[in-house]
């Protein structure tokens, strides 16, 4: 064997390679796209440094036509990717978001955060947190960013992501809970196919072990000094706070050929049942696999998709 050839420590192709020597290989979703004007959607973009610190930015979006007078809902978006790959500036990100911020009306930001396994978890979840902070450092309108000290309705801010990125969206909302921001109101949390695990096999999951101890992999690989897959940042419905998340409303949105769906599942029916004041909501797409809707973005059910993430961010407007 050759030994200058590196030794593959776990092959998740085609999406990514794990090195023994540490180094590691992202087949997709490295790709960078320019921001700017959709012509498609009408949609507007630029990116902002979001801390010089880090060199983190993230990627902004608003209606091009927005009234100078006009404040909109804030979407704080953050991308999946098992924390370990995709950024929010390759093509299947920008479209989505173009997408969602011309069928939502909304002005978004699509959050950077540094990814695993060289920069292990927590610090994504740190990240997205700075990202949140510097979007609430603009509330009274004299922030660094222009678009939200003009457009940003800092009463209806909300948090969103798909797969990892929905798990990111939840953990903050916790903090939030406990933390707050001051200035900002989290009126709504959205969560797409979240990335949730636990140690034990649920519902169908047994059926599929080979999957499970896959997604297992990702999870000791991304989280090195976790507890384990019973963990609260991947586990939820062990977490002993879950009653505090910090937001009034909460979609859940699964997949129902989608190997995370029965933890999506018992998250919505843990919040309706438990003592977390808020409503949570949930929509099923019986034929809907993992993330389909950044792969297939015009098929009737990502369209439908879009559309329920809309109604519920306008929901108080209808």
């Amino acid at each position: 064997m050759d030994s200058t050839i590196p030794e593959v420590a776990y092959d998740c192709s085609p999406f990514i390679r794990f090195y023994k020597d540490g180094h590691v290989e992202r087949l997709r979703g490295t790709d960078i796209v320019p921001s700017g004007l959709d012509p498609k959607t009408n949609v507007l973009s630029k990116d902002a440094v979001y801390s010089p610190e880090l060199n983190l930015s993230s990627r902004l979006y608003r209606p091009h036509n927005t009234n100078p007078d006009k404040k909109l809902p804030v979407l704080v978006y953050y991308h999946g990717g098992g924390f370990c790959m995709e950024n929010p500036f390759n093509f299947q990100y920008h479209d989505h978001l173009n997408n969602l911020v011309a069928v939502s009306n909304v002005i978004a930001i699509s959050v950077d955060y540094r990814l695993a396994p060289e920069h292990p978890l927590p610090i994504a979840y740190d990240d997205s947190w700075t990202a949140l902070k510097w979007v609430a450092s603009h509330v009274n309108g004299d922030g660094p960013e222009e678009w939200l000290n003009s457009h940003a309705d800092f009463g209806q801010v909300f948090l969103a992501g798909d797969s990892a990125g929905a798990n990111l969206a939840h953990q903050l909302a916790m903090r939030y809970g406990q933390e707050k921001l001051s200035g900002i109101d989290l009126t709504g949390v959205i969560l797409v196919h979240p990335y949730f695990w636990g140690k034990e096999p649920i519902g169908t999951e047994g059926e599929n072990l080979e999957s499970k101890s896959r997604i297992d992999a990702l999870w000791n690989i991304a989280c090195p000094t976790s507890s384990g897959l019973d963990d609260p940042l991947i586990n939820p419905l062990v977490d002993p706070r879950l009653d505090s998340l910090g937001c009034d409303r909460l979609l859940v949105i699964i997949g129902g050929k989608d190997f995370l769906r029965e933890r999506g599942r018992h998250y919505y029916e843990r919040l309706s049942k438990g003592g977390w004041e808020g409503v949570v909501e949930i929509m099923e797409g019986k034929d809907d696999e993992h993330v389909f809707h950044l792969h297939d973005p015009t098929c009737e059910n990502a369209v439908a998709l879009l559309k329920r993430i809309a109604s519920f961010i306008n929901e108080d407007k209808a």
